[in-house]
């Protein structure tokens, strides 16, 4: 795996996170609709069969959810240490802004007071001075 496959894993999975943020919600809210309508109703086996598979479905996904964020969290500590093996602090910066902190190109181009095709130009040193991918 070379450095442009590496750097953008952490990206990858901090919107596979988002994504399953957002589906909890949508799932909360469904078991919500679902067990209030369900308390109007005459009770029975179904109801709570229901129920329990509603909140069974929140806990997998919490737990799924957990696991990305263990591993983005981990994945984000290989990260930076890979990127403090670089010896210069404006490539250092600019690999922390991208990967770490998942900043667009014009808003980096823009904090560093560079030109965009500058800032490409930064980024192509930044990833050729990486250790790990050295050969």
């Amino acid at each position: 795996m070379n450095a442009k496959e590496y750097l953008p894993q952490a990206y990858h999975i901090d919107q596979r996170i988002d994504c399953k943020m957002e589906q909890l919600e949508s799932l909360r809210a469904l078991a919500t609709k679902v067990n209030s309508i369900m308390s109007d109703m005459p009770k029975g086996d179904r109801n709570y069969r229901t129920m329990e598979e509603n909140i069974a479905s929140i806990i997998d996904l919490e737990g799924e959810i957990n696991n990305d964020v263990n591993k983005l969290l981990n994945l984000k500590k290989e990260i930076t240490s890979v990127v403090r093996s670089v010896n210069n602090q404006e490539y250092q910066t600019l690999l922390e802004l991208r990967y770490l902190n998942f900043i667009n190109w014009e808003k980096i181009a823009s904090k560093m007071g560079y030109s965009m095709p500058h800032i490409f130009r930064i980024h192509a040193k930044a990833l050729n001075n990486l250790k790990i991918f050295k050969r």
